[in-house]
C-alpha cells in the first residue's frame, strides 16, 4: 500500500491545505493528515478542534484520515508505516526551509519528501494571514471552508 503523510499545524485548515490533501489523495492509496502537537506554541484552536475540522472537511476523501502527533515527524511516519511526506510549496522561500527538512528526514529514517506546488489560487494563503484578516472582519470565504469561516467568526469576534 502506498501511504503518505501530509503534516502541518492546520491552525486553521485553509483551501490551500485542502488542495494539497486532495491532490495527494489521488496519488496515494492512503493519506494521513498529521496534525502537529506543539506544546510550546499556543494555537488559536486546540488540537482536538483542528482534528475535528479537518475530519469534517476531508470526509469526502475515503482514503484520507486525520491523526495528531508530537515529536519527530519521521517517528510518526514510521508508526503510520508511511515512507513519503507531502509538502506544499507556495513560494521559493518555502523551498529553502523544506529542502533542509527533507534532507534531514531522509537521513534520519529514509522518509522521502514529495513537494507539490500550490495551486496559484492559494499561493498567498497562510493560516496566519487568514486569522489576521478574519480578526478584523475581512471576507475570508474564498480561502477557507465554510465550517472554518464560521469557527473563526465565533472564536475571533466577541
Amino acid at each position: 500500500m502506498r501511504r503518505a503523510v501530509c503534516p502541518g499545524s492546520f491552525d486553521p485548515v485553509t483551501n490551500g491545505h485542502l488542495d494539497i490533501i486532495g491532490r495527494a489523495s489521488r496519488l496515494f492509496d492512503e493519506v494521513i493528515v498529521g496534525v502537529l502537537v506543539n506544546q510550546s506554541k499556543q494555537g488559536l484552536f486546540t488540537v482536538e478542534e483542528r482534528i475535528a475540522m479537518l475530519r469534517e472537511v476531508t470526509a469526502s476523501y475515503a482514503n484520507v484520515r486525520v491523526e495528531s502527533f508530537q515529536g519527530l515527524l519521521v517517528d510518526f511516519c514510521r508508526a503510520q508505516r508511511a515512507s513519503v511526506l507531502i509538502k506544499g510549496l507556495r513560494a521559493v522561500s518555502d523551498f529553502d526551509y523544506e529542502l533542509q527538512m527533507a534532507q534531514m528526514n531522509i537521513g534520519l529514517a529514509g522518509v522521502e519528501t514529495l513537494f507539490m506546488p500550490t495551486n496559484p489560487l492559494y499561493s498567498f494563503i497562510s493560516s496566519s494571514l487568514i486569522k489576521d484578516v478574519a480578526k478584523w472582519g475581512g471576507d475570508i470565504s474564498a480561502h477557507v471552508p465554510d465550517l472554518v469561516r464560521a469557527q473563526l467568526s465565533t472564536r475571533l469576534r466577541p
